[in-house]
């Protein structure tokens, strides 16, 4: 007996009797295809068009993704775009793996299904996103700091390989046709503006793909509507998509021209369509209009254009995930902590008119669930909380580099010491006295530098900037420089420069500084009991050396979002006591000034709060020991800049 798909026929046999009764059951089928002759999707064979929109989950607290994604369902959408970052999952070489809490990405893709949501998988292993590397681990550097990424370069692709081995198995049961919401899969990511346009790298990665997958999922590739990048990173057997945002001189139509030169048959896909854009520290905030975002999107849908709103829902670049763009020399450009993005979702996931407007255009097309949109979180002001001095980065050092430091005759890159984010300490006892001022030369220097002997401060040194500073010295002084990697680049040529700490020999007055000592330093290691230790034994003697500060907010009642009020310090890393990383602060450039502080990072009653700040440049505090800051109920990230001039649009 055959068995016919999506049909199981049960013979019974009834023993001494001369008939046999045949029993048909029929069970749903599941499928998802491209019609090309109908130019569009086919979801159980019947033609279908997704309006979807971005949300990382990488970016928003684990606790609000459901939060999160009724929202997206209430707005008329019936699709989500996910990233994948791979280096949230696989932050060390080697068989360990952390899919757990933030980082369950099964859990959230099961999550939008059960809320109604199809899901559109970006895997990777690049993603972009403005994202630390593009999501690619920074330990790859260690086994090969000339790496070529998103190449069939040999050490890129073995890591790439054990990865999708590892990833693929887990996402085949989210398949939509395997009973899962995911309807597509991508290949790579925009990889037609990379530079190496290596077609035997993205034809394996199709392979590797379907070899796990199966030959029955929808995959494609997205790339700007710009013919030679859609030619680069068009891939045989995979559907070429485009993407663009806003159009001013020609109607946003007329980009999918470029879509169907290479794809002449088949739905017409924006699988990014920006509703606002990127920030970058001392640029101005950017934004776009409703009105055009939502008129463009309504012609977009009259069209019958398949459409991924990018972003629908930000969020925030905790930690050290943010990444960097590095397009032009010497413009390094690093991404602010906040990815609100003027998306329809605030960072907080708040509904905004944007939001409004959307819902009301996907309304012409789609019929809106019967739910009511769920309300904001409220925000909270909590007041000021008076600062304390800890410690300096080398009275703490202790606590700062538990595993001690690593000698080196030159200094090293911090990839190579295995400090991936963050900062490292690069110690030199200078040999002998410079008496007149002599020239400490750091070109080599990712990404900034904070310079100070004998724990005084020197000054700070900017990669490809300002690398040389003027100083005299005595023999025995201690010579330190606390370096802080600002985010791995995320795109472009810059991934195969992506090496920190420093590239280059460090030299003072000609002369060659060998022996050093190398401390990985993790403020995140400063916890209570670091604290009860240190607590009123110091004092400011220099508020410019980098330096933590320790301050403790009691809550009363059950906690609620808030926003930590950055004005009156300069630069620095914010933390609620070493737990949560809130990520990096620098409101004396903007544009963003607050940061945001989520309800599930915060204790009630139960317990004490304890922020945490590493401040890097200087604390308002002067020769005092004690400052403050202050959580107020509303963000602030359009800040106008002061010390920066120039404003970057994309």
């Amino acid at each position: 007996m055959v068995a016919t798909t999506g049909w199981s026929i049960l013979l019974l046999l009834s023993v001494g009797v001369c008939c046999c009764q045949l029993v048909l059951s029929q069970t749903p089928v599941r499928n998802f295809t491209i019609d090309y002759d109908g130019n569009t999707f086919l979801k159980d064979g019947k033609p279908f068009r997704y309006v979807s929109g971005s949300i990382h989950y990488s970016r928003v607290p684990q606790d609000y993704w459901l939060d999160r994604l009724l929202k997206m369902y209430a707005a008329g959408l019936n699709a989500i775009q996910v990233y994948i970052p791979w280096n949230i999952h696989q932050t060390k070489k080697g068989d360990v793996y952390d899919f757990t809490g933030q980082q369950d990405f099964v859990q959230f893709i099961r999550m939008a299904g059960d809320v109604g949501l199809l899901v559109i998988l970006r895997p990777g292993p690049f993603i972009c996103a403005e994202w630390d590397f593009g999501g690619i681990p920074a330990w790859i550097l260690k086994e090969n700091p000339k790496t070529v990424f998103r190449s069939m370069d040999a050490t890129y692709i073995k890591f790439v390989d054990q990865w999708f081995d590892v990833l693929m198995p887990m996402v085949k049961p989210l398949l939509y046709i395997n009973g899962g919401p995911i309807i597509t899969v991508q290949v790579e990511n925009e990889y037609g503006s990379y530079f190496a346009c290596d077609h035997t790298y993205t034809e394996h990665l199709r392979d590797k793909v379907i070899s796990h997958l199966g030959k029955d999922v929808v995959l494609f590739t997205t790339d700007n509507a710009i013919d030679p990048f859609i030619k680069c990173g068009k891939i045989p057997g995979v559907y070429s998509t485009i993407d663009f945002g806003i159009t001013e001189l020609e109607k946003p139509t007329e980009k999918f021209k470029h879509q169907r030169k290479f794809e002449p048959k088949g739905p017409l896909v924006n699988s990014e369509y920006y509703t606002g854009w990127l920030d970058y520290w001392g640029a101005k905030h950017q934004v776009r209009s409703t009105e055009k975002v939502a008129k463009d999107l309504d012609e977009l849908l009259s069209y019958g254009a398949n459409v991924n709103m990018y972003m629908f829902e930000g969020g925030t670049n905790f930690g050290y995930w943010n990444g960097a763009n590095y397009f032009v020399f010497p413009l390094f450009d690093p991404v602010p902590t906040s990815y609100d993005y003027d998306a329809p979702l605030t960072e907080a996931g708040d509904v905004t008119q944007k939001y409004h407007t959307i819902r009301q255009v996907i309304s012409k097309y789609n019929t809106l669930p019967d739910i009511p949109i769920p309300a904001p979180s409220p925000k909270a002001k909590y007041g000021t909380v008076p600062m304390k001095f800890l410690g300096t980065v080398q009275d703490l050092l202790p606590y700062l580099s538990p595993t001690g430091g690593i000698k080196s005759t030159f200094p090293p890159t911090m990839e190579a010491i295995g400090q991936n984010q963050g900062f490292a300490l690069y110690r030199h006892i200078l040999k002998r006295d410079y008496k007149i001022e002599a020239i400490l030369k750091l070109a080599g220097i990712r990404d900034r530098g904070y310079v100070m002997l004998d724990n005084s401060s020197i000054g700070i040194v900017i990669r490809e900037k300002e690398t040389l500073l003027l100083m005299t010295g005595k023999k025995g002084q201690v010579l330190d420089i606390l370096v802080e990697n600002q985010g791995h680049i995320n795109v472009g040529r810059g991934l195969t420069e992506n090496l920190k700490g420093f590239l280059e020999n460090i030299t003072l007055g000609n002369e060659l500084l060998t022996d050093w000592i190398i401390y990985p330093v993790l403020p995140d290691n400063i916890n209570a009991s670091v604290i009860a230790q240190h607590n009123g034994s110091s004092s400011v003697v220099d508020p410019r050396v980098p330096s933590i500060y320790v301050g403790h907010l009691t809550i009363s009642g059950e906690p609620l979002d808030t926003y930590l009020d950055m004005t009156g310090w300069t630069k620095g890393q914010a933390l609620m006591e070493g737990e949560i990383n809130l990520g990096r602060y620098w409101p004396t450039v903007g544009p963003q000034v607050r940061m945001y502080v989520p309800r599930p990072y915060l204790h009630g009653t139960s317990r004490l709060n304890t922020l945490v700040m590493f401040e890097l440049e200087k604390a308002p505090c002067g020769s005092s020991s004690q400052c403050s800051v202050s959580f107020v109920d509303q963000p602030l990230i359009n800040s106008t800049t002061t010390t920066f001039s120039r404003t970057l649009q994309p």
